[in-house]
């Protein structure tokens, strides 16, 4: 005859043991899963990133990705953007593929209507965009996210010449070790990173690195920027090339305002 009794207990026996895995399992994944190493060059480099994760898959399936060359635009009535940069205190990281300054809560831009907070404004050297095929000695993406997620990157080529006050800012502040937020006595005002003469090209596009998510409105500047030889140079040491390569349209239509 069955013992109930012993029944129940091995039922119970069991039913703690799945959930004692079913928890394990998901502290692992919690814990120890993170994203493939990438890079610029090599075995991780851009042409690979779509292969190295299903989760970098767009990088290579994806059909509006960044950066692009900017050629052959079409003019349009596109509407001034309405930028609102404040001063923020200079919090800033080497992440390992650039150095990005986290901005203050505050700043924003209003581009079409809709209203995009300034998050972060990071470099790549030299730009990786291009215009009429030619690349500039380096660009700042100033990353901003409206209340609904959506993502929108100013960005601003920078080629060697008069100093600019927050590249100087930024680069008297370069943290000594890698993946360590530092946050500095100093501040940094994004508006001066922007050139005099606000003209750009829109364009829709994605992130440039990892995981290369579309879905992202560009704004490149056609007036450029300048900095310090010095300011230049430090910044290409620390990278000499983190730059993706341009990427095809696609059918895509670039305007220019006037």
């Amino acid at each position: 005859m069955l013992d109930l009794k012993l029944i129940k207990k091995t039922s119970f026996i069991s039913v703690f043991v799945l959930v004692s895995v079913l928890v394990h399992a998901q502290n692992h994944h919690a814990q120890g899963h993170h994203a493939p190493h990438w890079s610029y060059d090599g075995e991780a480099g851009p042409e690979h990133w779509g292969d190295l994760t299903p989760e970098y898959s767009t990088c290579k399936t994806g059909l509006s990705q960044s950066p692009i060359n900017v050629t052959n635009a079409v003019s349009a009535n596109l509407p001034p953007i309405d930028f609102h940069y404040s001063p923020s205190p200079l919090k800033i990281t080497d992440n390992g593929h650039t150095v990005q300054v986290t901005y203050a809560p505050g700043s924003y831009l209003v581009a079409g209507g809709k209203r995009y907070d300034l998050v972060q404004f990071h470099f790549h050297h030299p730009s990786e965009e291009q215009i009429n095929g030619s690349r500039a000695d380096l660009v700042i993406h100033l990353v901003h996210k409206s209340a609904e997620g959506k993502l929108a990157v100013v960005a601003v080529l920078f080629d060697e010449g008069t100093a600019n006050p927050a590249m100087e800012a930024v680069v008297n502040k370069l943290p000594a070790v890698k993946e360590h937020e530092l946050l500095t006595d100093a501040t940094v005002n994004a508006e001066d990173i922007l050139p005099s003469k606000r003209s750009y090209y829109a364009f829709s596009g994605s992130l440039t690195t990892p995981p290369c998510t579309e879905g992202v409105q560009w704004f490149v500047m056609q007036t450029r920027s300048t900095l310090s030889k010095s300011a230049l140079e430090r910044l290409a040491k620390l990278y000499p090339d983190n730059t993706r390569p341009v990427q095809p349209l696609n059918g895509r239509v670039v305007e220019a305002g006037s």
